[in-house]
């Protein structure tokens, strides 16, 4: 008889690959489907991305911006990307109920086309692999909880496959043996860049995501620099002295969503506002290569920030890691302020900004996008065998799951369950209600045992 720690991981592995599996099968499909989402929207929305408007008379950035926004009332510009030829420039806007549109311009800053934004192929895969479509909060943490159960069925897969001896030969393996040896040995060779996989996509989850993102936050030594945390502001004496006064405009400071898709609103237009043809003048002085965006000011005191990123969610805006930086310009002269590079950030986050693309499957080209597809790929076989091997030991009409733990729960299989939990916090308090459940399910078991030895 296999001793109590086996049992014990054989138990909890069933049942988690049991109720975990469709939401794996959801992540990993739409995972695959993300990696390529460049290479999709470059064809789907080619007329966009690289069209023209066929008309000849040369706006500047303002002008070409003030049609957009006349074109789409209640819409006001809040970011601006520009990327490297052959692309369009491509503005994010956004109206007072959070509802965004991109639009494109050509090369004469006249209009090419426009999405919207929570339509395009690049976000609904994002939403569907984050949050299921549905969003809120016990979405994302049912997604975060799958992931962090995956990682548990991949460690204690591993410890099965050895402990079993599933590897050695039998003399004549039936269907269920062979299911069994390709469930294990895909598994254990898929278990350390999977692990890496899942590690990289959490600074994007509900619960561990806002814990990394405090932890860097509140240790800039260890994570976000405290410059990019607390920006400078721009020089108020800018403003003239007779309407210094008057209402600042109104902004939404929400907290920005993933890859940058939630950005602030710059609703009321601030008059004395640098023009963004001005700015440009001195991004280029500065030789600050494309791409990179520019997100306008949230107040009368607020900064132009121009920013290049390693992991944007935009087609065309990437860059390394190393690459990395966010840039001051005073709203009002476009003086350069201040800067924060790669090379400023802690250990953390220069973690993360090597992860996240790693992750999403761009941080070395198509061969990461290969590594990811085929782990992927692998993963879902995983599953396939996994799910057919209990198929083949199944009794019609009988769930057969492994059998209850007669003995005490084994000190290491707890030990270990600690560990993971004390890791992964969702994980350990998704522990507590399975342990709850299992005590039920074990109360119940005995009664029906008693009743039955009564009769």
């Amino acid at each position: 008889m296999k001793n109590t720690l086996y049992s014990s991981f054989w138990r909890m592995h069933f049942y988690a690959a049991l109720f975990m599996t469709p939401l794996l099968l959801t992540l990993t499909l739409s995972g695959i489907g993300y990696l390529f989402y460049t290479d999709v929207e470059n064809q789907l929305y080619d007329d966009y991305f690289f069209g023209d408007s066929k008309k000849t008379e040369v706006l500047s950035i303002d002008e070409g911006i003030k049609e957009a926004e006349a074109a789409f009332a209640g819409f006001k510009t809040d970011k601006i990307i520009v990327l490297e030829e052959p692309y369009n420039t491509r503005l994010t806007m956004t109206n007072e109920e959070g509802a965004q549109r991109y639009l494109f311009l050509d090369h004469n800053n006249q209009i090419v086309g426009h999405q919207d934004a929570q339509y395009t192929f690049g976000n609904i895969l994002r939403n569907l692999h984050s949050s299921l479509f549905i969003g809120g909060t016990v979405v994302n943490y049912l997604v975060e909880l799958a992931a962090c159960w995956a990682i548990f069925l991949l460690l204690s897969g591993l410890y099965m496959t050895f402990k079993g001896k599933v590897f050695k030969k039998a003399k004549q393996p039936n269907k269920r043996q062979q299911n069994k040896r390709w469930h294990a040995l895909v598994g254990t060779i898929v278990t350390i860049p999977m692990i890496v996989i899942i590690f990289t996509g959490l600074p994007w989850s509900a619960l561990m995501g806002n814990l990394i993102y405090n932890a860097s936050q509140e240790h800039p030594s260890f994570g976000t620099p405290l410059l990019q945390q607390q920006p400078p502001t721009s020089d108020m004496s800018e403003i003239p002295w007779a309407t210094r006064q008057q209402e600042p405009p109104v902004s939404d400071n929400g907290h920005a969503g993933h890859h940058g898709m939630g950005a602030t609103m710059n609703n009321v237009t601030n008059p004395n506002q640098l023009a963004v043809e001005s700015l440009q003048q001195q991004i280029d002085a500065m030789d600050i290569a494309k791409p990179y965006s520019i997100i306008y000011p949230t107040s009368e005191t607020g900064v132009f920030t121009v920013a290049k990123s390693s992991n944007t969610g935009v087609t065309g805006l990437d860059v390394s890691p190393n690459e990395e930086a966010t840039m001051y310009f005073d709203q009002y002269n476009g003086e350069f302020m201040a800067k924060v590079g790669y090379e400023d950030y802690g250990i953390l986050a220069k973690w993360f900004t090597w992860g996240i693309p790693l992750h999403e499957g761009h941080l070395f080209g198509w061969p990461n996008k290969l590594l990811n597809l085929i782990v992927c790929v692998a993963f879902l076989a995983v599953i396939f065998w996994g799910f057919r091997t209990w198929l083949l030991r199944k009794k019609n009409g009988v769930l057969s799951a492994p059998p209850q733990i007669s003995q005490k729960v084994s000190i290491p299989f707890i030990v270990f369950m600690i560990v993971l939990g004390l890791l992964m916090p969702l994980f350990g308090l998704s522990l507590i209600a399975v342990v709850l459940i299992e005590w039920i399910v074990r109360i119940i078991t005995n009664k029906r045992l008693s009743s039955k030895e009564l009769n």
